[in-house]
């Protein structure tokens, strides 16, 4: 059985590389599903044209593939509904000094 905390775990150590924020608390994920092995992951990014998409997809990707029991994945860009600021936790706008 997958643990659901390594899951979690594994997501919260992609980085957004430019604000060196973990995707999970910039609220980047939307949907994260396991099934037989596989895990199919919903993601955006702060905005549709962002130049790192595929990087975070080939991270989700990496990270969940080192969780024991996971031996597929599917990551899926979606822009519905769009990324606010308001999707980050308090923990991201810490990081960011953003006031909380």
């Amino acid at each position: 059985m997958i643990e659901e905390t390594a899951i979690r775990t594994a997501l919260g150590e992609v980085i957004d590389p430019e604000l060196g924020v973990p995707i999970t608390e910039l609220g980047l994920i939307y949907r994260v599903e396991i099934a037989d092995g596989k895990a199919s992951v919903e993601m955006t990014t702060t905005t549709p044209v962002c130049p790192l998409g595929s990087y975070l997809e080939g991270e989700i990707e990496r990270r969940l593939l080192a969780v024991e029991g996971i031996e597929e994945v599917d990551v899926r860009q979606v822009f519905t509904p769009p990324w606010s600021p308001e999707m980050m936790t308090d923990t991201a706008r810490r990081m960011l000094g953003w006031q909380v």
